[in-house]
């Protein structure tokens, strides 16, 4: 499959997404409590739960946007350290026996697993607790949108977001769901926290309010795509090396994929890039690093099922 978000021939990003990444990584370290030994449990649960190997989209996706509105600050990376560990307590919540009950995150046991379930419980309060103070005192920042930041940030993670969102995974997932509800759902699972991100970063740019709904409406497109590209990964054809995680745990659940097949699955989530890329096009004109970024990303992560696919298709032959 060829997804469209790909289709045209932009100037290449002048950003070095991986030293940015490892910017990310080195900072979220230095953020993050020092375990003062073996028994210093919360500590250590924070730094594995945070710095276990991930793509750290979310981060990467404030600061090049913010980046690509004109805005750059040390700030930025603390802002964007703040996201990455809200987006690391609410896997440490969502991996609970009591919610997904998953025993694999980024290749490695989940933490209740790892540090028991008290430990886990008090990892994630520690995390958000963390961030949110971490946002707060950006002395860099003006009072003012400092108080916005917080916001933006609060509303992904309460009842009207990823709160509601997995609630609703848990008592609605199990029952046939129309496609617009379950998307719904998706919404509140996924793209909150993209929208959060990416708000985030027009708030500190001080973008204009067009820009910022434009914007607001790529997040949503984009957290629809994420959603879908994770429930393509949890389906018998991959496996556990590939992802890092369980699959299989959404068998039984009303999904996109149970809903519609894989194929029409895949051409979904390619309409989302699609508009996600539109959309991004209009808020950021020929500032490409932010674009490029996500074009990169997807066709990284759809490249295995291509070839798959491709195989398949000369076995068949």
């Amino acid at each position: 499959m060829v997804l469209p978000v790909t289709a045209t021939q932009d100037a290449p990003p002048s950003c070095d997404v991986r030293a940015l990444r490892q910017d990310v990584e080195l900072r979220l370290a230095d953020l993050l409590p020092e375990a003062g030994g073996e028994r210093d449990l919360i500590a250590l649960a924070m730094r594995e739960s945070t710095l276990a190997p991930g793509k750290r989209v979310r981060p990467l996706l404030l600061v090049l946007t913010a980046r690509d509105l004109g805005y750059d600050d040390p700030a930025l990376l603390d802002l964007a350290c703040a996201v990455e560990m809200v987006h690391a307590a609410s896997l440490v919540l969502d991996d609970m026996p009591c919610m997904d009950n998953a025993r694999l995150r980024r290749g490695r046991p989940t933490i209740h697993l790892h540090f028991g379930e008290d430990v886990a419980i008090l990892t994630a309060v520690a995390l958000l607790t963390r961030a949110f103070h971490l946002v707060s005192s950006l002395s860099a920042v003006p009072p003012l949108l400092r108080t916005q930041l917080v916001g933006a940030l609060a509303n992904a993670v309460g009842t009207q977001g990823l709160v509601k969102g997995q609630y609703q995974d848990l008592r609605e997932g199990t029952r046939p769901r129309s496609a617009d509800e379950i998307a719904s759902t998706n919404d509140l699972k996924t793209s909150v926290l993209f929208s959060a991100t990416i708000d985030m970063a027009a708030i500190i740019a001080q973008a204009d309010e067009s820009i910022r709904v434009t914007l607001g409406s790529f997040a949503s497109e984009l957290g629809q795509a994420f959603q879908l590209l994770d429930d393509l990964r949890d389906t018998r054809d991959n496996d556990t090396a590939a992802t890092g995680k369980d699959i299989c745990k959404d068998e039984g659940k009303s999904t996109l994929i149970a809903l519609l097949g894989v194929e029409a699955a895949r051409r979904r989530l390619g309409m989302h890039l699609h508009h996600a890329d539109a959309h991004l096009s209009r808020a950021l004109g020929d500032r490409q690093d932010t674009r490029a970024f996500v074009r990169a990303l997807f066709d990284a992560a759809m490249l295995p099922a291509v070839q798959r696919n491709a195989a398949l298709t000369g076995a068949a032959g």
